[in-house]
């Protein structure tokens, strides 16, 4: 492929846990869980053994993207970016790229988080990650031909906190009910709405584990404008 740097893995690289994690994190992105597939089981790639889920490594996630030449003022720039590089890295391992944008149809991210066992339903619906807390997002996800190793269950968060996520929306819109999509961008359009868009969603926020994640204002901010266009 044009344009590779010398000490990159090649087209066919063996896929282990190890080499995927330094070619990732290269483009500031993670392994957020992973999980094994069946034989045949429908939903996937033909021969996938392995379905790897990807999201931004922080902190410098949003440094390297915006530095990129998909940011250009052009639409889209976070999917096109994802769309390359990651397509790129599943090339060179001889698996596919399977997004959570593109569709309809979609694929079932949701479910495919929850697979993985460091991925669960918060106390507000949304998905809540080991590490990442309520500010989790997927760029991607790695469908593999080889039975690859994948980072080991872990503990929900949620079990041992006060859940400040459940009161956290000044607009009610985000409760132990679900979202009320309609309700969030009526309190976005007001005066009130301005911190949840300029610092991001303030549930998404309250998570303490969210709180010890490294992630920007400016790609809260970001996001938020792109919700609520």
């Amino acid at each position: 492929m044009a344009g590779r740097k010398t000490g990159e893995a090649g087209l066919g690289a063996v896929a282990s846990l190890p080499a995927l994690a330094g070619r990732l994190a290269g483009e500031r992105l993670e392994v957020l869980g992973g999980f094994a597939v069946a034989e045949g089981e429908a939903g996937f790639p033909p021969g996938t053994r392995t379905l790897l889920m990807l999201g931004p490594r922080e902190p410098g996630f949003w440094a390297h993207l915006t530095s990129q030449p998909e940011w250009d003022g052009a639409p889209d720039p976070v999917d096109r970016w994802s769309r390359r590089v990651i397509g790129r890295i599943a090339c060179d391992f001889g698996g596919k790229a399977l997004f959570p944008f593109g569709g309809p149809p979609y694929h079932p991210y949701y479910q495919w988080a929850l697979r993985t066992g460091r991925v669960w339903d918060s106390p507000v619906r949304l998905l809540v990650h080991a590490g990442q807390g309520l500010m989790v997002s997927f760029r991607g996800a790695l469908a593999l031909k080889e039975a690859v190793d994948v980072p080991p269950p872990a503990t929900k968060p949620c079990e041992t906190c006060a859940a400040p996520c459940l009161t956290a929306c000044p607009a009610g819109a985000i409760t132990a009910a679900g979202y009320d999509v309609p309700v969030c961008h009526a309190f976005l359009n007001r005066p009130e709405g301005t911190e949840c868009l300029t610092g991001g969603c303030l549930v998404r926020r309250a998570c303490p584990v969210s709180q010890s994640y490294a992630r920007l204002p400016e790609q809260s901010a970001y996001h938020m404008g792109q919700f609520h266009r």
